[in-house]
């Protein structure tokens, strides 16, 4: 009976353990906005945008169960979806420009790279 009781409670504490290790790693939609405005800013020249900062933008998109979806409008136009994993992290990068209709992949980052730690 002690041999039960004893593998009951490590079982419970296994996966409590697990649970909050997990938790760790969920992306929120702060987070998701924060990661890819630190990309953007580090990967697209803003100076165009001192005069007039509305022709670039970013701004929460679409949302799902597992993705956030963050949207870069640059001055050309052009929009850069990104699309973060809740879980990983792991973003994939579609870019749109409307006037041609022309959507490319463009790449994948990890999102965790571009957080202050």
């Amino acid at each position: 009976m002690k041999q039960i009781a004893l593998l009951f409670a490590l079982t419970v504490l296994f996966l409590c353990s697990c649970g909050s290790n997990a938790s760790k790693n969920t992306i929120t939609k702060e987070m998701a906005y924060e990661g890819v405005s630190n990309y953007c800013y580090s990967a697209y020249d803003w100076s165009i945008a001192e005069d007039n900062p509305d022709i670039m933008t970013l701004e929460m998109g679409e949302e799902t169960d597992s993705a956030y979806q963050v949207v870069f409008r640059s001055y050309t136009g052009a929009l850069v979806y990104f699309n973060v994993d809740k879980a990983s992290g792991s973003t994939k990068m579609v870019e749109y420009v409307p006037n041609l209709d022309i959507q490319n992949d463009a790449g994948t980052i990890n999102l965790f790279d571009y957080l202050e730690k």
